[in-house]
């Protein structure tokens, strides 16, 4: 049976065929397995929660007589524990147990099922009505609530798994049931690829990779726990963890996902006008998060041209999905984006590639595997085993030969939702520039998950040399020589080596590089003497 609903809170169409079947997990009656995404459009408020759920017919008026006779609080308090509870009193106990712990109901429900648990949490912390100390309690009792509401089996439950077709090692594996956050975009490759080609499976785990909508909802979903692992920027989790542009939330860069990649995009009626960086004065130029490789990359290019990016051009974050129908509205003249974004916008007619930024530093990093700190902790042999599957999938991937097979599987609908031969320009290196010129360029893009510690470093120092809150923050956090201490505190580049070395890599035995880029060479052992130097000479 499929009804439609049109309230005042939601409007779409729900197929309720499935309540009449039980749920294959914990035995109950409720919306097919893919309920929990549906549960993520509910309404905010609870009690508009409730009499939606009534209206689908998820629950019957009739479990609902007692709203006469009850406030909101009793309702609230009701739904908790028939969600989380689902009749077993010690479960109940608890639910209510980690309500007190959060503060009351209202925090709790909004922690567990705010479909905006993200902004939630941040809030909370710009109002300053909590210490942070209360904000890490109420994450980690949403987090809790969220687990108690899924329809996972409870640890008391007598469900059998079946382990005879499992992989050496997976009946060590704290979790199994992943969901694995990805921006559509060809760095996440290794991560995307591992669905359909089987890596995951390989290593005994039911993934599912989420497609997230912007970098800002892969941040929000990482601090509220509600994603297992990410895709992320290789500047975000240091970012993060410095408490840059969020709250401080520890986050592990675990590997590597791409290096090169990307493009600085310009549209058409700019052609035959932009020869090197001095010719974007005035332009509003795109990048996809400003804790971003592009933006830092974007930045350095720009100032070598003497244009201030911050004062002669307009940056501003654009989701990667929509940066071509920017680019054709006028809203932006240009940006710097990870593919397939700039090879569609040549399919498109829409622009022209200017420049890779292989061009600009050749090998850089640009997206990574990523967990939590506390993700981490409590699942030490899964993180491990995932971050194994993530690297031997990025050594699948970078064997030009396995390519056209890769741009196929990560081409579709679910996935990267594009043109296969798009997918495949940029993976093989073999495509039109929109200038009439076809390149061959086979390390357009790369696949290399050892996360260098000159990476890091190269990073940190322009965060520091832009300081993007304007705040001084990031200067006083790497004050007085840290560079190494962030990188090492962030970057896993020893765990990556042993884990590429297990499934037969020949990763490096050093951990840092000298890094050389088109206009300069970075010394990791003087970042801050870089950083000075770019100021010197640029005036930036």
């Amino acid at each position: 049976m499929v009804i439609s609903l049109n309230t005042n809170s939601i409007n779409k169409e729900v197929n309720l065929s499935g309540l009449n079947t039980p749920c294959k997990d914990c035995g109950g009656l409720h919306l097919t397995d893919d309920h929990w995404k549906f549960m993520g459009d509910m309404p905010q408020d609870p009690v508009d929660m409730i009499d939606d759920l009534a209206k689908m017919g998820i629950y019957k008026p009739n479990a609902f007589k007692m709203a006469d006779t009850v406030n909101a609080a009793d309702l609230r308090q009701t739904l908790l524990l028939k969600m989380a509870g689902k009749g077993d009193p010690k479960r109940e106990r608890l639910v209510l147990e980690l309500c007190k712990q959060a503060g009351g109901i209202d925090n709790a429900f909004a922690a567990a099922f705010g479909h905006k648990a993200g902004e939630f949490f941040g809030d909370t912390i710009r109002a300053g009505d909590f210490s942070r100390r209360r904000f890490l309690k109420n994450l980690a009792v949403g987090a809790a609530l969220v687990t108690l509401t899924n329809c996972a089996p409870s640890p008391g439950d007598d469900a059998a798994t079946d382990t005879s077709d499992a992989p050496a090692g997976a009946d060590n594996l704290e979790k199994k049931d992943l969901k694995i956050g990805f921006i559509p975009i060809t760095c996440a490759t290794p991560i995307i690829m591992s669905e359909p080609l089987g890596f995951y499976k390989k290593y005994g785990f039911n993934a599912e990779v989420v497609k997230m909508p912007s970098w800002g909802a892969v941040r929000d979903s990482a601090i509220a726990g509600e994603l297992d692992a990410y895709h992320m920027l290789a500047p975000m989790p240091i970012a993060m963890t410095l408490g840059l542009g969020s709250s401080s939330f520890g986050v592990k860069l675990a590997s590597v996902e791409n290096i090169n990649g990307q493009a600085i995009t310009v549209a058409n009626k700019y052609k035959g006008k932009i020869n090197g960086p001095a010719d974007f004065k005035g332009f509003n130029i795109g990048v996809p998060f400003p804790y971003s490789m592009h933006n830092l990359l974007l930045r350095y290019y720009l100032a070598t041209g003497g244009i201030d990016p911050d004062k002669d051009v307009k940056i501003r974050a654009v989701p990667p999905p929509d940066s071509i129908a920017q680019l054709v509205a006028g809203d932006i003249d240009a940006y710097l984006m990870p593919d397939p974004f700039n090879q569609r916008a040549v399919y498109e007619e829409a622009g022209f590639i200017h420049k890779l930024t292989k061009e600009i530093w050749p090998g850089h990093p640009c997206c990574a595997f990523a967990a939590s700190d506390e993700w981490i902790s409590a699942n030490p042999n899964t993180f491990r085993s995932l971050n194994k599957a993530i690297i031997e999938a990025a050594g699948y991937a970078q064997d030009p030969a396995n390519r056209p097979e890769i741009a196929k599987a990560i081409s579709e609908r679910a996935f990267l939702n594009q043109p296969v031969e798009v997918v495949e320009a940029v993976l093989t290196g073999n495509f039109d520039d929109g200038l009439g010129n076809t390149q061959s360029i086979p390390d357009r893009i790369g696949f290399d998950p050892y996360p260098w510690q000159s990476f890091a470093n190269w990073i940190s120092s322009q965060l520091v040399r832009w300081d993007l809150q304007g705040d001084g923050k990031v200067q006083t956090a790497i004050a007085d020589g840290k560079y190494e201490e962030v990188g090492k505190k962030v970057f896993m580049t020893d765990l990556a080596r042993e884990l590429a070395t297990e499934v037969g890599q020949t990763p490096p035995a050093e951990i840092y590089r000298t890094e050389t880029l088109e206009f300069d060479t970075f010394d990791p052992a003087k970042p801050q003497e870089y950083v000075d130097e770019q100021i010197k000479k640029y005036g930036v």
